[in-house]
């Protein structure tokens, strides 16, 4: 897999390994790809780890959020301190400042012994607020205090405490329209919003999705002892038409369910099932489209459904569809390959466990 030149621009060092399942932390050429905007990502990133200063990381869900603010914390200053995340939407409100700030004991009813909250724990690391958008008021301006002197009040607390912490924030909420309605404080905004790395989805970056299949595709290998090949030429071409939802995160899971069974259409049906009518078409931000493609797309959208109806009717039997369709059958296959539907059923991958993890095994 080629490096894009991004190695010669950043670190060696990134190279690391996460400290949630100890799975090697992804290359650079897989993190950041080809694309123009994951190009000048990189280098704003590195430009900025060391810096101190809060970053706010937009995108929507899926887009890889987590992974970037790991890379911050480990190529900043205080990389041998604490990574602590918080996700503020899993956390019901009345316990998120507690959960936060921590409490004295005897603070409220229950509280038979202090506990120190997320931000002291973070204290000379870096704390990541996951879904910032989902902190309640009260939350927020405690934060805020935090941010512009350093220090806090635990709940039931007579005393500031100091600490020294790197924030990194993430939301795939707009906040410019929360503060508009109320939800989100104008001031706190403009404090986390110092530095801004918006993750582009993975439809604006189709051209990262062969290295990206190929990187999940040795991986889930390694991991379920499984011997999947690389997809081929007509799924990767279904994969960059296909609109992506739930970005990277889906395209993983897509990934791995490949590996487990072995066959492409256990991806290229979710693709099925989810695709996007081309017709509902959207003109995207840069404002720029080109007709040729679109209408190539559309095209090969329509035969695609259509010859995978008619293949699917005749109970699989191609020499069958083709006659239903009034095309040869050599043309079928040639379709077949073009739109990315699988020509014949491939068997699902052989499965070796290891003798030595029944724990391992799938129910």
């Amino acid at each position: 897999m080629a490096d894009y030149g991004l190695r010669s621009a950043v670190p060696s060092s990134v190279a690391l390994h996460l400290p949630t399942d100890g799975a090697p932390f992804p290359p650079l050429e897989v993190i950041f790809g080809s694309s123009p905007s994951m190009r000048t990502l990189a280098n704003t990133i590195f430009k900025v780890a060391q810096t101190g200063l809060p970053i706010l990381i937009t995108g929507e869900t899926g887009t890889g959020k987590e992974l970037i603010a790991r890379l911050l914390h480990r190529e900043s200053r205080v990389a041998s301190g604490p990574f602590i995340q918080v996700n503020c939407a899993a956390i019901p409100p009345s316990l998120l400042e507690s959960e936060l700030f921590g409490f004295e004991k005897g603070a409220f009813t229950g509280a038979v012994a202090g506990k120190p909250g997320r931000v002291e724990l973070a204290s000379a690391g870096t704390l990541f607020l996951d879904e910032i958008g989902e902190l309640d008021v009260a939350s927020q301006a405690k934060l805020l205090q935090v941010l512009q002197d350093a220090r806090f009040t635990c709940i039931g607390g007579q005393e500031d405490k100091r600490v020294n912490v790197r924030f990194v924030f993430a939301t795939n909420v707009d906040l410019a329209e929360e503060m508009a309605l109320g939800n989100f404080r104008e001031d706190l905004f403009y404090r986390i919003n110092v530095v801004n790395l918006h993750l582009p989805p993975l439809r604006e970056r189709t051209e990262d999705i062969p290295g990206l299949c190929e990187y999940f595709i040795a991986r889930h290998n390694e991991k379920y002892n499984c011997g999947a090949g690389r997809l081929s030429d007509g799924c990767i071409r279904c994969l960059q038409e296909y609109h992506w939802p739930g970005n990277i995160r889906q395209l993983e899971n897509a990934t791995k369910r490949y590996v487990i069974l072995g066959s492409e259409d256990a991806i290229l049906s979710e693709l099925r099932e989810r695709a996007t009518d081309i017709f509902d078409f959207i003109i995207p931000p840069h404002g720029d489209v080109s007709l040729k493609q679109i209408t190539s797309r559309a095209v090969r959208q329509v035969e695609r459904k259509v010859i995978l109806k008619m293949v699917e009717a005749s109970n699989w039997n191609r020499k069958r569809a083709a006659k239903r369709l009034n095309i040869s059958y050599r043309a079928l296959l040639y379709k077949l390959k073009e739109v990315g539907v699988p020509s014949t059923r491939r068997k699902p991958a052989v499965k070796k466990w290891p003798s030595d993890s029944p724990s391992d095994r799938l129910a």
